[in-house]
């Protein structure tokens, strides 16, 4: 099986988007996903959570495979596929307001 380019970034990318969603999960509150939009629930967000972290997880476990180097050479690139995401949902979030409770910003 051959090596995946930028597997290591855009795994990076979907352990990243898993974080917002587990905690949304884990605090009882909504998020939206593509699974059920602006409207999606606790479970939702788990399950959306939970497809993104394996999919990472899997994404890295294949650019790995049969490959005997140390994983400091694809950590950077995985960082950097995190650090984008993050900063693309922080300046989305600040931009569109997507996810924030409007009732409370209106207080």
């Amino acid at each position: 099986m051959r090596r995946l380019p930028g597997s290591p970034f855009f795994a990076g990318m979907l352990v990243a988007n898993s974080a917002p969603h587990l905690a949304t999960a884990v605090t009882g509150r909504r998020h939206m996903t593509p699974l059920a939009g602006r409207r999606s629930g606790p479970v939702v967000n788990g399950v959306w959570a939970g497809l993104n972290l394996a999919a990472g997880l899997l994404l890295l476990r294949r650019a790995r495979r049969g490959d005997r180097e140390r994983w400091d050479r694809d950590l950077v690139s995985f960082e950097a596929g995190y650090l984008t995401f993050a900063l693309w949902m922080a300046g989305t979030e600040r931009l569109v307001r997507m996810n924030w409770d409007r009732a409370a910003t209106d207080e």
